[in-house]
């Protein structure tokens, strides 16, 4: 007989959080996954789902509150489903992303002997985030955008102000809400397929204060641009327009024309001038971006004869930000509108040894060694699924001395690392960086060096609690 029930109600005291942000319990032997609950709390929670092996649950009471409880400052905190933790200080918050990021090496990966670094916080833990992916819905008051309710893809909440974006963030998507409402558009309704509007996606760059808006529509014309214009905030270089007209709620791959204005904007990160699309590729955290590429670059310990690789390159940071220290960068993107801007941003940094690939990782690599020199340093910043095992082959046939992983996901890293000490390299430094504060969500530096490459500055690295 199953040990649990599914909608039985158990009393339950949180041990930690699981990497995803629901906390641990234990029913007897069964390991419970309790969404809502925090390390120390004691919760009433309804079970949702029971496996062989564990259960999922939701905690519909608090009925004494952890110690590192605090009050969320969002009024739609709990209902969105963005920030998780709000309602966990921040120093805790770092706690317990350094703790998942050495249980995943550990558990996951088997690794041991490296050296764990603390963890960065982030340096601002409000209005940092630099991109967001907003969904229309039909409001009371109108067209609205807002996100997913948490846990749920067909039902969408309105926002009023999201506390992890800027303030002009929050009044381009305001202005355009007005803009909508005003026209008497409406919101794509999933179930039926009626309506125009789907989604907005805002980009920033923080530290030149540009905006760029990709608004995705049904398949019809966008009206009253210049009333549009009207209502936007200063600092806006562009709107572009997108059509899906397919069934899946996407913002990625569309064909997007310009509105009004550039189809691109500005962001400077450690120095570099980055020119930037809709759709490229860019840390989400600008501020932190400057110090999660510096560790990146400082672990690959580069050399002015070097040849360094930079794959998965997006629009070309790491690599242009390497190019000054090493003698060639070549770049590996699958995204031709990422290359595209990686190209220009290269000559708009006056950098002239450096070229970009379009091409999966996975099979553009051995035909590149064909006709440039193998790497001496690789560095690799891969989706957040990881790599691929035959891209993790094509790192290992590339055999570089030394390789650099910046990691959004330390379950993800920790097999591939372990793939890589087992193809012949030694993880020798973690360094999780925090991007995301009131999320799971963490970035990591591993920086690998290959069996017989002694690292000069240190001795035999070992894990550091």
């Amino acid at each position: 007989m199953a040990p649990v029930t599914r909608n039985q109600e158990l009393e339950l005291t949180i041990d930690s959080l699981a990497y995803g942000g629901r906390g641990v319990a234990r029913h007897g032997e069964l390991v419970v996954f309790v969404s809502r609950a925090l390390p120390g709390d004691r919760v009433r929670a309804r079970v949702t789902a029971y496996k062989r092996r564990f259960a999922e649950a939701r905690a519909i009471e608090v009925l004494s509150p952890g110690p590192g409880r605090v009050t969320p400052r969002c009024a739609h905190f709990g209902v969105c489903g963005g920030c998780a933790w709000q309602d966990l200080g921040y120093e805790q918050q770092l706690h317990h992303k350094q703790a998942q990021v050495v249980d995943a090496l550990e558990r996951l990966g088997h690794l041991d002997g490296f050296e764990m670094r603390p963890i960065e916080p982030a340096r601002a833990i409000w209005e940092y985030r630099n991109k967001f992916e907003y969904s229309w819905s039909q409001q009371e008051q109108g067209p609205s955008l807002g996100f997913h309710v948490a846990g749920r893809w067909d039902r969408l909440m309105a926002v009023e102000t999201c506390h992890i974006a800027s303030a002009a963030s929050n009044e381009l998507r305001r202005s355009f809400e007005r803009w909508a409402r005003e026209q008497g558009l409406r919101a794509y309704d999933q179930r039926t397929r009626e309506g125009f509007l789907r989604h907005l996606v805002v980009r920033e760059g923080r530290r030149t204060g540009q905006l760029l808006a990709l608004l995705v529509t049904a398949p019809g014309t966008v009206p009253a641009p210049e009333r549009l214009a009207e209502l936007l905030p200063e600092g806006v270089t562009g709107v572009l327009h997108a059509v899906n007209d397919g069934v899946a709620e996407v913002t990625a791959g569309l064909e997007a024309t310009p509105v009004f204005g550039e189809d691109a904007f500005e962001e400077r990160v450690l120095g570099l001038t980055l020119q930037l699309s809709a759709g490229a590729f860019m840390q989400t955290n600008s501020e932190m971006c400057d110090v999660l590429y510096k560790h990146a670059l400082d672990g690959a310990r580069l050399a002015p004869g070097d040849v360094a690789w930079d794959l998965y390159c997006g629009a070309g940071a790491i690599g242009l930000l390497a190019a000054p220290r090493v003698a060639r960068v070549v770049g590996v993107e699958i995204s031709p509108e990422s290359v595209a801007r990686a190209r220009e941003n290269a000559s708009r940094n006056g950098i002239a040894n450096a070229e970009f690939v379009q091409g999966d990782v996975a099979k553009a690599v051995r035909p590149l060694l064909e006709r440039l020199p193998r790497p001496d340093v690789v560095f690799v910043d891969p989706p957040r699924a990881g790599l691929t095992p035959r891209a993790v082959r094509r790192v290992l046939e590339l055999a570089p001395e030394r390789i650099s992983y910046v990691s959004c996901n330390p379950t993800t890293l920790a097999p591939n690392a372990r793939q890589l000490v087992d193809g012949g390299y030694r993880l020798e430094v973690v360094q999780p960086v925090d991007m995301f504060p009131h999320t799971h969500h963490i970035e990591c530096v591993a920086s690998f060096t290959k069996w017989g490459q002694i690292r000069p500055e240190s001795g035999t690295p070992r894990l550091r609690r």
